[in-house]
């Protein structure tokens, strides 16, 4: 009896520790959740949405998800978080995952001319003096290759082979000269199917599940829709009609262009490969955090300056937030997944439709729930790191030079004030938050000013004899050792 009673302490504990380490547990949180069901309601209504899932992802697990209408308006069969969808392009980002694996593998170079692995890769080049087709070009779309293979597939849904890929390229010609223009091309993401399949000695299937999915345990994702996966798929349905009926749409298998466009998943899959790329210690690894991040960083900048492309993934400014991200859309479907790397926070959204964009979806749960999560988060990291030792440190200081830097203490947060001439336009703008690093009086640089140094608060009899500030030192006003004025 005392081990059950012991098992069951231990078990409500835990659920405690999930309750307080979940975002979406705070009342703000919460009430901005209650809101979107609201509007996502209100939206499918209005818009004659069969179905759509949502999913936010903080960190390393996903907080909240949900399903609204239907994954078969025939059977009104109600949709569920479980239920599965046709994510196609966002298939990119793992075959550029796998890319990237054989990068840090040394078995590939970004670099490296695309011929160099497919000895049979020949196409009409009118761009004789331009520089050759690489990988890293197709990772970015700015390779000048034709959007797509020589087959009308986006009209009859009729994917080619691989053999007929293949065999029909020597007949298409590059649009651009590469590394002018940016064009997206579902064609070169095929060809780096054929790269990761070439390398490493096995088919692009094979490879994507052993190296990706099964580490990540992403049970309910596959490259190729078996009879076993097809039960959990909602129905996809093409643009609603003036009878106000929609039209099952046709089954795709993509073949040649699997690994550009055939993968299927689920938001709890899509939220484990989102929070496989957020920098965690405990976290599943698949690839080194410095490679995600070379993924996450702008390849290319579009003219706009607005948006660009990283290594398999675009990437675009919404105020102060960078997000990361890729959409999806094939017959009956629409997807996208969005997150912001710094925040680690992100937002899955599957549509089982075609004329509704995920994107305006995702954007607004992560406008409306990311600054709710953050300052959830924020009062929890204050409350628990405020120390009234702290008021210790507040007051003026100075260098040798007679630059003055203040220390403040604001909603139970430690900030250096530093001044500047002229002084700046908000005020905001001159802080930088101190986080307590463990040590007795050791905080480090952070948030946006911060540049990770750490600040050393050097005391005697209970006052502050001086401040280190990385490498170097101020002290109390008019306190400056004489030998250093």
């Amino acid at each position: 009896m005392r081990i059950i009673i012991a098992i069951l302490i231990i078990f409500l504990l835990h659920i405690t520790a999930i309750g307080q380490n979940n975002p979406a547990a705070s009342e703000k949180v919460q009430a901005k959740i209650n809101l979107l069901e609201t509007w996502l309601n209100e939206t499918i209504d209005y818009y004659h949405i069969p179905g759509l899932v949502i999913g936010v992802v903080y960190d390393q697990n996903l907080v909240w998800s949900d399903a609204f209408g239907y994954a078969n308006l025939e059977t009104k069969e109600k949709m569920t978080v479980d239920h599965r969808f046709r994510i196609a392009s966002i298939s990119k980002t793992f075959t550029s995952t796998a890319i990237m694996q054989l990068r840090d593998t040394q078995k590939i170079r970004l670099d490296d001319p695309i011929e160099d692995y497919l000895s049979w890769f020949k196409i009409k080049n009118s761009f004789k003096n331009g520089p050759k087709v690489t990988i890293r070009q197709i990772l970015t779309h700015t390779s000048g290759l034709p959007r797509e293979a020589a087959y009308p597939y986006w009209t009859d849904h009729k994917f080619p082979t691989r053999e007929q890929m293949i065999n029909a390229l020597p007949e298409q010609e590059m649009i651009y000269e590469p590394e002018t223009k940016w064009k997206y091309s579902n064609l070169g993401m095929a060809l780096l199917g054929e790269v990761i399949s070439e390398v490493s000695g096995i088919s692009y299937d094979e490879y994507v599940t052993k190296h990706i999915l099964e580490p990540l345990k992403m049970k309910a994702t596959s490259t190729q829709l078996d009879e076993q996966n097809q039960v959990m798929v909602a129905v996809g349905y093409l643009k609603y009609l003036p009878d106000s009926k929609r039209i099952r749409a046709p089954f795709t298998d993509s073949k040649g262009l699997t690994s550009a466009a055939n993968l299927t998943s689920c938001v709890g899959d899509l939220a484990k490969f989102i929070s496989t790329q957020f920098d965690n210690p405990n976290k599943i690894s698949i690839l080194k955090q410095s490679t995600w991040r070379e993924m996450h960083r702008v390849q290319w900048l579009q003219p706009s300056w607005k948006s660009g492309w990283g290594l398999g993934f675009s990437i675009s400014r919404d105020g102060d937030r960078l997000l990361v991200g890729h959409g999806g859309w094939v017959a009956g479907y629409r997807s996208q997944i969005m997150f912001s790397p710094e925040e680690k926070i992100g937002v899955i959204c599957l549509i089982n439709t075609e004329d509704y964009s995920p994107f305006k979806i995702a954007k607004q749960v992560m406008n409306t729930i990311a600054p709710a999560v953050k300052e959830s988060l924020q009062k929890e990291e204050s409350l628990v790191a405020y120390d009234p030792k702290w008021e210790q440190y507040v007051g003026k200081y100075e260098d040798p030079t007679l630059w003055e830097t203040d220390v403040i203490i604001l909603d139970k947060k430690l900030y250096l004030y530093g001044y500047s001439l002229p002084p700046k336009d908000d005020p905001g703008n001159g802080l930088t938050e101190l986080f307590y690093e463990g040590k007795p009086d050791t905080f480090r640089m952070s948030g946006e000013n911060g540049n990770g140094e750490l600040v050393v608060f050097e005391m005697e009899k209970d006052k502050v004899k001086r401040i280190k500030i990385g490498e170097n030192f101020v002290y109390p006003l008019d306190q400056i050792p004489e030998e250093l004025r």
